[in-house]
């Protein structure tokens, strides 16, 4: 775990902590046909809708509001929830290119703390189903 000044966004986040903003999973909410659903995905890039939605197969996708969520993760700061969906009933989804890294950082449930782990291990725990679908920001 890594502690590091009070951050907002994944971006501020990486930078604080020192870590590449490809290496920082930023935890994306989504809501699928109505339901949450978390994206995990390096902090460089932003969602695609509508690839990520070729990719499962179709649906109604769209990036889910704070009042969607907020009452989802009562253990985590709004917005600083870990990228363990699966804990939480929902599906998980990631990009490739974080599967691509030896190594993933991301929020502990907190603005100030983190855990760094290998790749293999978050992907043992979380089960993600892994997708392309970023886009450079």
């Amino acid at each position: 775990t890594l502690t590091h000044d009070r951050t907002i966004t994944a971006q501020q986040t990486a930078n604080a902590a020192q870590i590449g903003a490809l290496h920082f999973a930023k935890t994306v909410m989504l809501k699928i046909d109505g339901r949450l659903a978390m994206l995990v995905m390096p902090a460089a890039y932003r969602v695609d809708l509508d690839r990520l939605s070729r990719a499962i197969g179709g649906g109604d996708i769209a990036l889910a509001g704070e009042s969607d969520f907020r009452d989802a993760f009562p253990d985590c700061e709004l917005g600083a929830m870990p990228p363990f969906g699966n804990l939480y009933g929902m599906p998980v989804y990631v990009d490739e290119r974080m599967a691509e890294q030896p190594e993933i950082a991301f929020n502990a449930g907190s603005h100030t703390d983190l855990v760094r782990m290998p790749y293999a291990e978050f992907e043992q725990l979380a089960k993600p189903r892994q997708v392309s679908l970023a886009q450079v920001m």
